[in-house]
């Protein structure tokens, strides 16, 4: 709701920065999806399933989901109806939560690759596996989005506050209000952002702990001392080389986790909060939160793809045209072992 009105130099503002977020939004998205189908390497990588579905989803959370909203923001008004507007609403909650289950799904992916051995790995994270997974954060969003607010499970008890808020006879204007009761603001936050925050926190919390472990046991090792002749010359490269793969594997889960919260957080936390202390939350206040979190539609990409080394040669590859500068056949040809560097150094998934 936007029902306490923005000035003209707001609107200006608001305009250019929503149009900035969801061409990010709709380029990076769909930049991700075609690198994955045009490169066959990426195709190879599990992980990379769930990214391509997670860029799907922040894609038509960008194309279906935040224009309307945009436009109601800049117009001060809702002029598609009241079932489009339950439509769009739950659309809204739909997509939003399938993209926030798809991170939880690679911080679990990225768990099984990084802290178990090879072989639980290929066990835990089996094509059946993957598809079951991939199924389920599209198909369990649905029972907290379309079944309740079509039926109108979520304004059980606040449905004269709901029509008070909808229409402002000053302005003659009507809002796509969306308002919910206690039962649906806990069920709803916590499938949606409290369970996969946790499984989120513990996964990256024991992938931050091995790789510390790996990058202190390589320390060691070289504190250690060893003979002085060359052979050992290049173990001590390599073995300083995935030190520094360790350390930046650390940081980025850092900053993984560190956009996830700042993004969802505050609407997660204001949703909760607002039924128990009689819908008080400023309307501009929630407006800034819902945007803050479809921001995180247009970060994932470069959260989750443009960090790693083999998407950015597919990113280059297709906005050079197919530029042979940036094919590397003797490194797109071989083959690597799910036991190496690929797996505990993280190096295809957090590098």
């Amino acid at each position: 709701s936007s029902s306490e009105g923005f000035g003209v130099a707001e609107k200006i503002v608001l305009l250019t920065f929503i149009s900035a977020v969801i061409l990010m939004a709709i380029l990076g998205n769909l930049l991700v999806m075609v690198a994955v189908c045009r490169d066959r390497q990426l195709r190879k990588i599990k992980t990379n399933y769930f990214i391509v579905s997670l860029a799907f989803a922040d894609l038509l959370v960008s194309v279906l989901v935040m224009p309307f909203g945009a436009i109601e923001l800049v117009q001060d008004n809702w002029i598609y109806g009241e079932m489009f507007c339950l439509v769009r609403t739950s659309l809204d909650v739909l997509l939003t939560t399938a993209s926030i289950l798809h991170l939880c799904c690679i911080s679990l992916d990225r768990y099984y690759a990084i802290c178990c051995q090879p072989l639980v790995y290929r066990n835990k994270m089996t094509p059946l596996r993957i598809a079951v997974m991939l199924g389920g954060c599209w198909v369990i969003p649905t029972f907290i989005s379309f079944l309740p607010i079509m039926q109108g499970w979520n304004s059980i008890g606040i449905i004269d506050l709901i029509q008070q808020r909808q229409f402002n006879k000053a302005s003659n204007s009507t809002y796509c209000i969306f308002m919910v009761n206690k039962p649906y603001a806990i069920t709803c936050s916590v499938v949606a952002f409290y369970i996969p925050f946790l499984l989120m926190v513990l996964a990256y919390y024991r992938i931050y702990v091995t790789a510390r472990e790996h990058a202190h046991q390589i320390q060691v090792l070289q504190r250690a001392g060893a003979p002085t002749d060359g052979r050992q010359h290049h173990p001590d490269q390599h073995s300083t080389h995935r030190m520094k793969t360790e350390t930046k594997a650390a940081k980025t889960l850092c900053i993984i986790m560190g956009c996830f919260c700042l993004c969802w957080a505050p609407f997660f936390v204001t949703n909760i909060v607002d039924p128990f202390i009689n819908y008080t939350v400023p309307g501009k206040l929630w407006t800034a939160f819902l945007w803050l979190g479809y921001i995180n539609s247009g970060l994932n990409p470069f959260l989750y793809a443009f960090l790693n080394k083999s998407f950015r040669r597919a990113f280059l590859i297709i906005l050079c045209c197919g530029d042979e500068r940036y094919r590397r056949p003797s490194i797109l040809g071989q083959t690597v072992p799910c036991s190496t560097t690929t797996i505990n150094g993280s190096t295809h998934v957090l590098r």
